[in-house]
Protein backbone atom coordinates (compact mmCIF):
# COMPACT_ATOMS: atom_id res chain seq x y z
CA UNK A 1 0.00 0.00 0.00
CA UNK A 2 1.37 3.64 -0.79
CA UNK A 3 0.06 6.95 0.58
CA UNK A 4 0.14 10.05 -0.96
CA UNK A 5 -0.15 12.96 0.70
CA UNK A 6 -0.24 16.38 -1.31
CA UNK A 7 0.91 19.74 -0.35
CA UNK A 8 1.33 23.63 -1.77
CA UNK A 9 -2.28 24.16 -2.69
CA UNK A 10 -4.15 27.39 -1.94
CA UNK A 11 -5.15 30.69 -3.14
CA UNK A 12 -3.54 32.49 -5.46
CA UNK A 13 -4.88 35.23 -7.79
CA UNK A 14 -4.43 34.44 -11.87
CA UNK A 15 -1.18 34.61 -13.53
CA UNK A 16 0.74 33.71 -10.38
CA UNK A 17 1.97 30.82 -9.44
CA UNK A 18 1.98 27.66 -7.09
CA UNK A 19 3.89 24.11 -6.59
CA UNK A 20 2.40 21.44 -5.65
CA UNK A 21 4.39 18.54 -3.77
CA UNK A 22 3.03 14.79 -2.72
CA UNK A 23 4.87 12.53 -1.16
CA UNK A 24 4.93 8.95 -0.98
CA UNK A 25 5.50 6.43 1.67
CA UNK A 26 7.30 3.94 -0.32
CA UNK A 27 10.70 2.90 -0.57
CA UNK A 28 10.08 1.99 -3.80
CA UNK A 29 8.91 5.00 -4.68
CA UNK A 30 11.08 5.30 -7.77
CA UNK A 31 9.57 2.11 -9.64
CA UNK A 32 6.25 4.30 -9.75
CA UNK A 33 5.55 6.60 -12.61
CA UNK A 34 3.57 9.55 -10.99
CA UNK A 35 0.49 11.72 -12.00
CA UNK A 36 -1.14 14.80 -11.43
CA UNK A 37 -4.66 14.96 -12.22
CA UNK A 38 -7.47 17.74 -10.93
CA UNK A 39 -10.91 17.82 -10.68
CA UNK A 40 -13.22 21.04 -10.56
CA UNK A 41 -16.71 21.47 -9.26
CA UNK A 42 -19.37 19.56 -11.47
CA UNK A 43 -16.61 18.56 -13.97
CA UNK A 44 -14.89 15.13 -14.37
CA UNK A 45 -11.64 14.22 -13.16
CA UNK A 46 -8.69 15.30 -15.69
CA UNK A 47 -5.44 14.30 -16.52
CA UNK A 48 -3.05 17.29 -16.14
CA UNK A 49 0.86 15.88 -16.22
CA UNK A 50 2.34 12.55 -15.77
CA UNK A 51 6.25 11.92 -15.39
CA UNK A 52 7.66 8.25 -15.59
CA UNK A 53 9.57 6.67 -13.14
CA UNK A 54 13.18 7.51 -14.29
CA UNK A 55 11.73 10.96 -15.02
CA UNK A 56 12.88 11.17 -18.24
CA UNK A 57 9.44 10.77 -19.69
CA UNK A 58 6.48 13.64 -18.96
CA UNK A 59 3.31 14.02 -20.51
CA UNK A 60 0.57 17.27 -20.44
CA UNK A 61 -2.61 18.31 -20.61
CA UNK A 62 -2.74 20.40 -23.78
CA UNK A 63 -4.33 23.18 -21.57
CA UNK A 64 -1.00 23.43 -19.17
CA UNK A 65 1.47 22.56 -21.79
CA UNK A 66 4.40 25.38 -21.14
CA UNK A 67 2.97 26.73 -18.16
CA UNK A 68 3.08 23.47 -15.73
CA UNK A 69 5.77 21.33 -15.28
CA UNK A 70 5.96 18.10 -13.46
CA UNK A 71 9.05 16.93 -11.98
CA UNK A 72 10.37 14.47 -9.44
CA UNK A 73 13.02 13.61 -6.51
CA UNK A 74 13.50 10.16 -6.23
CA UNK A 75 15.59 10.57 -3.46
CA UNK A 76 13.03 12.47 -1.42
CA UNK A 77 10.13 10.15 -2.16
CA UNK A 78 8.27 13.09 -3.62
CA UNK A 79 7.04 14.84 -6.90
CA UNK A 80 6.23 17.94 -7.96
CA UNK A 81 4.26 20.64 -9.83
CA UNK A 82 5.21 23.72 -10.65
CA UNK A 83 2.18 25.40 -11.91
CA UNK A 84 3.33 29.09 -13.27
CA UNK A 85 0.55 31.60 -15.37
CA UNK A 86 -2.54 30.43 -13.54
CA UNK A 87 -5.58 31.09 -15.12
CA UNK A 88 -8.95 30.77 -13.23
CA UNK A 89 -9.90 27.80 -15.17
CA UNK A 90 -7.33 26.32 -12.97
CA UNK A 91 -9.08 26.14 -10.41
CA UNK A 92 -9.98 22.57 -8.58
CA UNK A 93 -8.70 20.24 -6.40
CA UNK A 94 -5.43 18.66 -7.75
CA UNK A 95 -4.95 15.04 -6.83
CA UNK A 96 -1.53 12.79 -7.20
CA UNK A 97 -2.03 9.32 -8.16
CA UNK A 98 0.64 6.48 -8.39
CA UNK A 99 1.28 3.84 -11.07
CA UNK A 100 3.17 0.82 -10.69
CA UNK A 101 3.25 0.60 -13.98
CA UNK A 102 6.40 2.91 -14.27
CA UNK A 103 5.27 4.76 -17.94
CA UNK A 104 3.97 8.00 -17.92
CA UNK A 105 -0.03 7.30 -18.94
CA UNK A 106 -3.05 10.25 -18.73
CA UNK A 107 -5.51 7.42 -18.17
CA UNK A 108 -6.39 7.38 -15.06
CA UNK A 109 -6.87 3.78 -14.59
CA UNK A 110 -3.60 2.93 -14.72
CA UNK A 111 -3.42 4.60 -11.53
CA UNK A 112 -2.97 2.15 -8.62
CA UNK A 113 -2.81 4.77 -5.72
CA UNK A 114 -4.10 8.25 -5.03
CA UNK A 115 -3.78 11.33 -2.56
CA UNK A 116 -6.75 13.11 -1.06
CA UNK A 117 -6.15 16.13 -3.05
CA UNK A 118 -5.35 19.81 -2.41
CA UNK A 119 -7.32 22.43 -2.98
CA UNK A 120 -6.03 25.19 -5.74
CA UNK A 121 -8.27 27.97 -6.40
CA UNK A 122 -7.17 31.11 -8.80
CA UNK A 123 -8.83 34.44 -7.73
CA UNK A 124 -9.33 37.46 -10.68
Amino acid sequence: QVQLVESGGGLVQAGGSLRLSCAASTRTFNTYAMGWFRQAPGREREFVAAISWTGGSTDYADSVKGRFTISRDNARNTVFLQMNSLKLGDTAIYYCAASAGGYSSSYYGLYDYWGQGTQVTVSS
